[in-house]
């Protein structure tokens, strides 16, 4: 992307005023680098978002954005739905409330370097990773609609998960205002047996070693020290979510014009929030977010297990839990008035600010975690929301490093069993069903996630306080 098209705020700010049919400006948070790197597309995205109805004061990417389905992928907007603001399916994407948990560990990296390979290859058997993975869970139709409706509420009371772990999800772990009954026979039954599975693409299990603190007083406060060993996990609501997204996409685009709505990209389809289309896609959308944050506690559940195998004594506790592609209504302040709004937040996260009533008590002086996860053999980051957040993008943050390439690119640029074996000789285990995947998914095809997080700081988006460097990754 050119910086000559754009009105530069600071070094990591670029705004692109409104023009043609759009109603507000668009924000890029990026340094000079990173904003070079990124597609035209993004460009073209952010401005079409600008034109939806409803929107207010802004579009906004992410540092870490790069082309998507509608929304580019770093994509945060937030509509009135006083000013016939609408809720797009292609704003939220295919995998609703796609996510990251963290869990520290408390044991040292040196423990693990014994048992690493017995450590990968049995997390490896109990994790089912891939295309169309299944897992031990079936689920009946009126499991299936408890599930929708308490998340990983009822995956804790199945026995799937720990009480402790409510407070440290977005939501307490249970989504408000999903509506089973909106989500259809097709997408309850792809996701009939994938409770407890990874999926494919981008997500991952990983035991990572925490390798640097920026802040040690906060990493305290989250349970993390040099040395020690967390497990990260990333995933979504699997098929579940894909079906919501497909269908629901298709019927906006269909009733766009009965909606008078003049759509600049039919990847962009919506309806108005208020309209019985909109309701009915947030309450499925809802129930997506409830799947998701429920898959994600039994992955937890059978992670432990695993651990306490090897480690009887170990107790993974959550670090903290956030979800992207989430489109969801929250009180802000516009124009120094409280307003409703529905926030879409594409490939990013929230990002709330220390003092937040949200946030659980022992973390609301120090703000909400923000979980950045790397690609296999980089680091990731736990960063924490800060005051400058309040004003910047609804409290949101990046959620990852962001493509660089596509996947078939990656795929036809390295291959998987090289990939394999050079993040083995980093002492990098990667277990995976699939080397094309792997592939897909090599680093060298992701920006540089320090860079991303950096500029994340110095944009006033969130702050940084550890680093985290991966030693065994499942990937789907």
């Amino acid at each position: 992307m050119e910086a000559a098209k754009l009105t530069r705020i600071n070094d990591f700010t670029w705004r692109i005023e409104p023009h043609g049919a759009t109603r507000v400006p668009a924000v890029i948070y990026a340094d000079s680098n990173l904003l070079h790197g990124m597609d035209e597309m993004v460009e073209r995205q952010l401005s079409n978002v600008a034109a939806l109805p409803g929107i207010v004061r802004a579009a906004y990417a992410m540092p870490d954005a790069h082309w998507g389905y509608g929304f580019p992928i770093g994509g945060v907007a937030a509509f009135d739905p006083a000013q016939g603001g609408v809720v797009s399916a292609g704003g939220v994407g295919f995998d609703i409330s796609c996510g990251v948990r963290t869990l520290t560990t408390g044991l040292k990296t040196a423990q693990l370097r014994e048992i690493a390979d017995k450590l990968a290859d049995t997390l490896y058997a109990r994790i089912p990773a891939g295309v169309a993975s299944t897992g031990a869970i079936t689920l009946d139709d009126a499991e299936m609609t408890a599930m929708l409706q308490g998340g990983a509420r009822w995956a804790v009371a199945r026995g799937w998960g720990d009480e402790r772990d409510l407070a440290r999800i977005e939501e307490a772990g249970c989504m408000a205002g999903a509506d089973p009954a909106q989500v259809s026979p097709k997408a309850r039954e792809r996701q009939r047996r994938e409770m407890g599975t990874l999926g494919s693409g981008n997500h991952y299990l990983e035991v990572q070693r925490v390798e640097h603190l920026y802040d040690e007083k906060a990493a305290r406060a989250l349970g993390l020290r040099i040395g020690e060993v967390v497990v990260t996990i990333h995933c979504g609501s699997r098929g579940l979510g894909h079906q919501i997204g497909t269908e629901f996409l298709r019927e906006m685009v269909i009733r766009a014009p009965e909606f008078g709505l003049e759509l600049p990209d039919r990847e962009l389809a919506c309806a108005p929030i208020e309209s019985e289309l909109g309701r009915r896609y947030l309450g499925a959308m809802r129930a997506g977010i409830n799947c998701a944050l429920a898959n994600r506690e039994i992955l937890t559940h059978l992670t432990r297990d695993v651990f306490r195998e090897f480690f009887p004594d170990a107790s993974l506790e959550l670090l903290y839990d956030v979800s992207h592609n989430t489109c969801k209504e929250e009180a802000h302040l516009l124009e120094g008035r409280p307003r409703r709004l529905f926030v879409h937040r594409k490939g990013a996260t929230r990002a709330w600010w220390p003092g937040h009533e949200d946030l659980p008590p022992e973390l609301r002086p120090i703000g909400q975690p923000v979980l950045i996860g790397g690609s296999m053999g980089t680091e990731s980051y736990v960063l924490l929301g800060c005051e400058s957040g309040r004003d910047n993008a609804w409290g949101s943050a990046c959620h990852g490093a962001g493509r660089r390439m596509g996947r078939n690119q990656a795929a036809r640029h390295w291959k998987g069993k090289w990939v394999v074996k050079k993040l083995a000789e980093q002492g990098i285990l990667i277990r995976s069903p699939s080397l094309r995947g792997v592939a897909e998914e090599a680093p060298g095809a992701y920006k540089d996630a320090s860079a991303v997080v950096e500029c994340a700081e110095q944009a006033g988006l969130a702050r940084r306080v550890a680093r985290l460097r991966p030693m065994i990754c499942i990937k789907g």
